[in-house]
């Protein structure tokens, strides 16, 4: 089971500032390949700061601030996203014991708080571009991400 937040730029237009769409593309091949699976594709846009801020974030990211440093000074949580309305979902589906693809230890949290039982946390480490690797490095370093060594 993977939930997804949105990433217009990432997930539409290919931008490389993120691993969004290689996150995507991993998670619905590993969910083709399993017997059964689920992508809940969420309305969260730039850890929940909307497309706008999203974009006034890249503006500072251009100027040398870092994702999280970017969304502090813009006056946001470091991840402002909520995975309760993707908990009910999931209740809603039948499904209270998920094996999670995921990095975000935040996301197996609160869905733990919720009534979802992670019965394993798979790793979502795709291969990713050059262009990403201070973005994930501060995922790790600052949001506590699951990441391998980068």
């Amino acid at each position: 089971m993977r939930l997804h937040s949105q990433c217009l730029t990432g997930d539409v237009f290919t931008s490389e500032r993120c691993d969004c769409r290689a996150q995507l593309e991993f998670s619905l091949r590993k969910i083709a390949a399993a017997p059964s699976g689920v992508l809940l594709y969420l309305p969260q846009e730039g850890r929940g700061i909307g497309l706008i801020n999203k974009l006034k974030a890249y503006e500072l990211q251009d100027a040398g601030l870092d994702t999280v440093e970017a969304n502090r000074r813009l006056g946001f949580a470091d991840d402002a996203r909520d995975y309760a309305f993707a908990a009910e979902a999931l209740k809603a589906l039948g499904l209270r014991d998920v094996r999670l693809l995921s990095n975000n230890p935040d996301k197996v949290t609160q869905l733990e708080r919720s009534g979802i039982r992670i019965v394993k946390r798979v790793p979502c480490r795709p291969r990713t571009s050059k262009h990403s690797r201070a973005y994930l490095r501060t995922k790790k370093d600052k949001l506590g991400h699951l990441l391998a060594s980068l």
